[in-house]
């Protein structure tokens, strides 16, 4: 039974929330704000967090940072606004995906089961040569330790930051759409935007390019998604 962190200081919605994952089978644990938030996701480590974004003390771009600190744990941030600038700087902090209130409860428990579903696969040990270490140039990727590395040093990449890196470069000089590279990496039903993609390819190329306007690793191919480029 997978447990859930619900991190919002509105009563009637987390109760609503609260008896709608009980009753689809999931355990609930619940936080009004972003200290206790902190405390409970180290103390249960839950298999998903529904992180609201405003809270009374800190933000839910704070706790979500603070999670990521030392656990890959789908986030899905709760948001009362339908702002692009706050569903980005929510993914560059490390959430996987965002709810933009008031939400259906029915789409809300899809793209939690989406997201666990998602990360149990993860988990699954490797078994193939996608496990193998990838090397271009400088850069070292391997699946096995989940670690990417530059000129030996480790990256501070959010997981789906890895993910969609490891995607890439198994396959270099191959150009993949947005919608191409969501079903290969967030996963066939997740719910997210294409912008998102967007998103993580900026945030990869502020820690892997020497110069992000001029990518040396991943390629815009205009109008049609990115690729890894291909050495020689």
């Amino acid at each position: 039974m997978a447990s859930i962190l619900v991190v919002d200081d509105e009563v009637n919605l987390v109760d609503a929330i609260r008896y709608v994952l009980i009753k689809e089978g999931f355990q609930v644990e619940t936080a009004s704000n972003g200290l206790e938030a902190v405390e409970v996701a180290r103390r249960i480590r839950p298999e998903l967090v529904l992180l609201d974004l405003m809270l009374p003390d800190l933000s839910g771009f704070e706790v979500c940072r603070r999670i990521r600190r030392d656990s890959s744990v789908p986030i899905i941030m709760l948001t009362a606004r339908d702002d692009e600038v706050d569903k980005v700087a929510g993914l560059e902090m490390g959430a996987d995906d965002y709810v933009t209130k008031p939400f259906s409860m029915r789409e809300l428990v899809a793209r939690i089961r989406a997201h666990i579903r998602r990360s149990e696969v993860i988990a699954a040990p490797e078994e193939d040569a996608g496990s193998e270490a990838i090397v271009a140039g400088g850069l070292q990727i391997s699946a096995a330790s989940h670690e990417a590395l530059l000129n030996g040093k480790i990256l501070a990449l959010q997981p789906r930051e890895f993910d969609l890196l490891a995607f890439l470069a198994r396959q270099p000089g191959l150009v993949f759409s947005r919608d191409q590279i969501i079903e290969r990496v967030w996963g066939p039903n997740a719910f997210v935007d294409t912008r998102t993609v967007d998103v993580h390819v900026r945030g990869l190329r502020k820690k892997i390019e020497t110069d992000p306007s001029s990518p040396k690793y991943i390629e815009t191919v205009r109008g049609v998604g990115y690729r890894f480029r291909k050495e020689g």
